[in-house]
């Protein structure tokens, strides 16, 4: 069977093709960095304009290089949240429309559940149960995942998600947006213990929340000072930005690691997926290699390619159409993030 996977859920305009044997056809993204860049971020009207101008040539691109036809289709999956709405209501419109059209089953995506099933792609393996870590520009996320359709969330940021204040701290040092690369690149040649910047929420295993507003904050007022906002005025020598962004990047990553390993050891599993476009952080990468090779756990990270806002991790709809759970045209967007979702 032949599935078209849809993501509009934030800023990348995406289209994949694959099988329900999970061979990828196709992967088409169509990126709105260029777009958002003199923002610091990305803004949600720029980007619901800019998918409903993309997804017919995206859509009609991940078809050609698949080499099939539309009515080849089997059916369409679509992301429906979480997101941004304005952004999520394009992809589902688009996904009714071609189902109304070549009558094929409409099928329901939860982005936050294809980011960890970007893991089980990539292991060509069931990675499940798991703790699945959420890591981007929207959200930090642990989820206990028991299987590939049930997972329930046990914490949550509850204020800046760590990509959003990479962005941020990368606007405060002048860096470029997107701001994860910018402060990862500029981190190399710094001192990670040049500021001793504060780790929110750490010390409590049964605490698997994340906060990073006051991390960013910090970094604020070592560049500016308390009650001051206006960064102009301020130079930076090349290793003072460097320093900052070395120390910045080691405590949003010492606050994902030690989470993530509490989790671990208050649920009972000895397997971690990570998934989202912070995964895709070497400095990350390489400490929860670390830790996990030290206490035993099996580690799954999504490959680089899947880890920014993708259409193939959407192939989770094949387990989906496997289990009968196909969608009415009455479909609709849910933005937030839910606690619990189950395969229903």
């Amino acid at each position: 069977m032949n599935i078209l996977t849809i993501e509009t859920s934030c800023d990348e305009t995406a289209a994949a093709v694959v099988t329900d044997r999970f061979d990828v056809l196709a992967s088409v993204v169509a990126s709105q960095d260029e777009l958002h860049r003199r923002f610091g971020g990305v803004v949600p009207e720029i980007a619901s304009r800019a998918h409903l101008e993309r997804i017919l040539p995206v859509v009609d691109q991940a078809l050609r290089q698949a080499g099939l036809k539309p009515e080849d289709l089997d059916a369409v999956a679509v992301a429906n949240t979480p997101g941004l709405a304005g952004s999520l209501l394009v992809g589902l419109v688009a996904a009714k429309a071609l189902c109304v059209t070549l009558d094929v089953p409409l099928i329901a995506v939860n982005h936050l559940q294809a980011h960890i099933y970007a893991c089980r792609l990539a292991a060509e393996k069931d990675v499940f149960p798991c703790v699945g870590l959420i890591v981007s520009g929207g959200h930090t996320c642990l989820y206990r995942c028991t299987g590939p359709l049930d997972f329930e969330l046990f914490g949550a940021t509850i204020d800046d998600a760590a990509g959003e204040a990479f962005d941020k701290v990368a606007s405060m040092l002048s860096l470029p947006y997107p701001g994860g690369p910018s402060i990862q690149r500029a981190a190399e040649k710094g001192n990670p213990k040049a500021y001793r910047f504060p780790r929110a929420l750490l010390g409590d295993d049964d605490v698997l929340d994340f906060s990073f507003s006051g991390l960013k904050t910090a970094v604020r007022y070592k560049l500016v000072g308390p009650g001051r906002q206006d960064f102009s005025q301020i130079e930076l020598a090349e290793q003072q930005v460097a320093d900052v962004a070395a120390s910045f990047q080691e405590a949003v990553v010492d606050c994902l690691v030690a989470k993530s390993m509490a989790a671990l050891r208050k649920m009972g599993l000895q397997t971690l997926c990570v998934g989202g476009g912070v995964a895709a952080n070497a400095r990350l990468r390489e400490r929860l290699a670390e830790e996990t090779a030290r206490h035993g756990v099996e580690l799954h990270i999504a490959p680089i390619r899947l880890c920014t806002d993708n259409a193939v991790m959407g192939a989770i709809a094949v387990e989906r159409l496997r289990a009968g759970l196909t969608e009415n045209l009455d479909l609709d967007v849910y933005p937030g993030v839910v606690r619990a979702t189950r395969a229903c």
